[in-house]
């Protein structure tokens, strides 16, 4: 891709390389059967091997092909891999991500604006527990405060089915769409909701109970309860609780709205995603299929639950 095209979109394209050398680290660790485990703040909080190595391949090359690019990943940088292989350098820019349209207003970005927000394995739980579909690598690029691109890898895609070519890369820009997968329309006349498979108590069950659902899928990981969206499995994400961190939301909220959803707090409010902003993400979760849909729900969650999202996660961490 030629160094005169628009920042975003070199930037894009070299995440999506960036994103399937991730997820064929984060198989060769998983088969080897060493995957390294360590707790970060507890049981439900863990690091593994591929957390590390795939953090180093991501953060390493983006700095080394962006100079002065801010990137900001999950683990601490003195925890991840130091002696990053020559193999992780990748400074491939995906050709068919570089074929994307940059929207005008992102065209004269310089590389001050943005911030990429990595989270080198979203579901590392359900990644040592053997719930593969549920773990994804994370490129998210925000320019100034929004999220306008990103990259969801599902390194484990059809792991079921024998003889299937495993893993899928989806990725996109606000404005000009998605590549790597359909998006699916969810069951008509129906109300299904997903939400976190860790916590199903209190505040969390009585907000997606407050929402009337049909049916309620608990599973792990931000970027699969989004892609959950996409593919029509799911009509809601609900998760009123300050859990998220900006690097799970970041490229799922870029691609969810660049194909017509809607992620915001549960209040209704977006995210900021400048490299200043804090970490956590205060207000929890509510993703929807579409913009239309987003509404309905945030009238249906009753005010109370929104006002009580940041003392309930205080209440958790004293128990």
């Amino acid at each position: 891709m030629s160094s005169a095209a628009p920042l975003l979109g070199r930037i894009l394209a070299n995440s999506v390389s960036l994103a399937n050398k991730s997820a064929q680290i984060a198989r060769d660790i998983m088969a080897s059967g060493e995957l390294g485990v360590t707790e970060k703040t507890g049981v439900d909080d863990l690091q593994t091997k591929a957390d590390r190595s795939i953090q180093a391949c991501v953060v390493t090359s983006l700095r080394r092909n962006f100079p002065g690019l801010a990137v900001i990943g999950e683990e601490k940088e003195d925890e991840v891999e130091k002696d990053v292989p020559a193999d992780w350098i990748v400074a491939e820019e995906d050709a068919e991500a570089a074929k994307m349209t940059v929207p005008d207003e992102y065209k004269a970005c310089t590389v001050d604006q943005f911030t990429i927000w990595v989270d080198p394995l979203d579901g590392t739980k359900e990644y040592t527990e053997g719930f593969l579909d549920h773990v994804t690598v994370l490129i998210g690029i925000a320019v100034g405060k929004r999220a306008v691109a990103g990259v969801i890898n599902q390194p484990f895609f059809n792991y079921e089915n024998k003889g299937a070519k495993m893993g899928r890369t989806l990725y996109g820009i606000v404005g000009s769409g998605v590549r790597g997968i359909e998006k699916v329309p969810p069951p008509a006349g129906q109300r299904i909701l997903t939400t976190t498979r860790s916590h199903g108590t209190g505040l969390i069950n009585d907000t997606a109970e407050a929402c009337k659902p049909t049916d309620i899928i608990r599973v792990g990981g931000a970027g699969h309860k989004v892609m959950l969206l996409i593919e029509g499995k799911a009509h809601a994400y609900v998760f009123p609780s300050p859990g998220c961190k900006k690097w799970d939301t970041c490229a799922p909220e870029a691609v969810l709205h660049a194909m017509g959803g809607k992620l915001t707090d549960i209040k209704g409010d977006l995210y900021d995603y400048h490299k200043d902003v804090g970490m956590r993400n205060d207000w929890g979760t509510l993703a929807t299929f579409t913009k239309d849909d987003h509404a309905e729900y945030l009238k249906l969650i009753p005010q109370e639950n929104k006002d009580q999202v940041k003392d309930y996660f205080k209440s958790r961490s004293k128990k």
